[in-house]
């Protein structure tokens, strides 16, 4: 029971951000869920929830690569409104179609991560100066390109972006392939949770008990499954929702698995060490730069669909809910610390305190000024635990200092590990 203690109380500390997030998403949901009389979790506003906040969540999945390296980007909601207009364009002006389009859109956010990266990269201008000159630059591309004016209504193509579900095989009153889809997610996530609890055993690292690790899978199963369901008795799984999944699973598996993600994680840091470690650091911040001017592009054409319009004021303040989003997630201002999963619950977390204080009727100075508060506290809480472990690993470092200097003479020395113990916390 003591060793179970203690296994928990290393995981909890050694993941600390992470699971405070976790724990503070279930409990604003559970405090919404009350205060709108159970408004929140009804399937109509799950589905409004992901619809609404699917651009929110695309920003924040490029936005956490980026200041795990270290920098920040500032102009990513100009880039949104900037691509989304050109895209109504090609599709009412030009006449082009969706296939094309699509394509189209994110080659032309591409390109302007290039254009930036290449400053924030090669010529080694700081990404704040950079962002910010692109955030003015490419606002004001939009009300050039627009003529000042709103362009709609936008093709029916588009708008299923945003708007539309995936069909069903049958009508069965319940979405069928929303509920195997979640039966099949249910089922990886949890092999993905006992292959890393068996990775961590084989390196000796602390680990939950099965018992735990048993608890903690059923829990997955149950949220999939209660989500999955909620959105099968409405329409079934949005087609943004479907999107959603793809990029969390994609980027997941690249920050996780992959040389690219370690060597952004290296970047972040420090970038000396990656550097002589033979990281190609300004090719890997190039990328990541190149990646969010996609993922801007794509949130663009999103919020474009929702919207039936491109509109010059179009994405104002995407930046800042995608960097709160991001720091509220687990990011570190330091860098070198973040994950896409962590992006998402820090998305999640605005999304349904948006959500949830428009359904009592707060008001937006309100809602503005609470959302300021997280983030402050969020930040605050990374300062927090960066001192604690700090100090903990300064007094460790101090103890195992006194235990192997000589003693002077008629000085008795305690034993090393004695030593090393009592000065260690926990």
């Amino acid at each position: 029971m003591t060793s179970t203690i203690s296994v928990l109380r290393t995981l909890v500390r050694n993941n600390a951000r992470q699971y405070g997030m976790v724990i503070a998403l279930a409990i604003i949901v559970i405090l919404f869920q009350v205060l709108t009389g159970g408004l929140l979790l009804r399937p109509l506003n799950i589905t409004n929830l992901i619809m609404q906040n699917s651009y929110v969540l695309i920003l924040a999945v490029g936005m956490m690569l980026v200041i795990i390296t270290g920098h920040i980007d500032l102009s990513v909601g100009s880039v949104v409104a900037f691509v989304g207009a050109v895209s109504a364009i090609m599709l009412t002006s030009w006449g082009l179609p969706m296939p094309v389009v699509v394509p189209l859109a994110l080659v032309l956010g591409a390109l302007i991560g290039a254009w930036q990266g290449f400053w924030i990269a090669y010529v080694r201008i700081p990404a704040f100066i950079v962002t910010l000159a692109g955030m003015l630059i490419f606002r004001g591309a939009t009300m050039v390109v627009l003529g000042g004016e709103s362009l709609s209504p936008l093709p029916q193509s588009l708008r299923t972006l945003a708007s539309g579900f995936i069909p069903d095989v049958a009508d069965a009153g319940v979405h069928l392939l929303t509920m195997a889809g979640a039966v099949a997610a249910a089922a990886v996530l949890v092999w993905l949770q006992w292959r890393a609890r068996g990775r961590n055993l084989r390196y000796d690292l602390p680990v939950a008990s099965p018992r735990l690790a048993a608890a903690q899978s059923v829990a997955t199963v149950a949220v999939v499954l209660v989500f999955a369901y909620a959105l099968a008795v409405y329409n079934g799984l949005p087609v943004v929702g479907l999107l959603l999944i793809v990029l969390i699973v994609g980027y997941s598996f690249v920050m996780n698995s992959t040389t690219a993600g370690r060597h952004i994680y290296a970047v972040g840091g420090s970038e000396k060490a990656a550097m002589l470690s033979g990281v190609k650091t300004q090719r890997t911040t190039f990328w990541v730069f190149v990646n969010m001017g996609a993922l801007s592009a794509l949130a663009g054409l999103v919020f474009t669909a929702r919207l039936n319009a491109a509109t010059p004021r179009a994405g104002t303040m995407f930046e800042l809910d995608a960097i709160a989003a991001a720091f509220i997630g687990g990011a570190s201002a330091s860098g070198g610390v973040g994950t896409v999963i962590g992006a998402v619950v820090g998305a999640l977390v605005m999304g349904v305190m948006n959500n949830g204080m428009s359904l009592i009727g707060l008001g937006v100075d309100w809602q503005q000024a609470i959302k300021g508060l997280v983030l402050l506290a969020a930040v605050g809480f990374d300062i927090y635990n960066k001192k604690r472990v700090g100090s903990g690993r300064s007094a460790g470092s101090a103890a195992a200092a006194r235990a192997s200097s000589p003693p002077s003479d008629g000085e008795e020395r305690p034993a090393a590990s004695t030593g090393a113990q009592s000065a260690t916390p926990g």
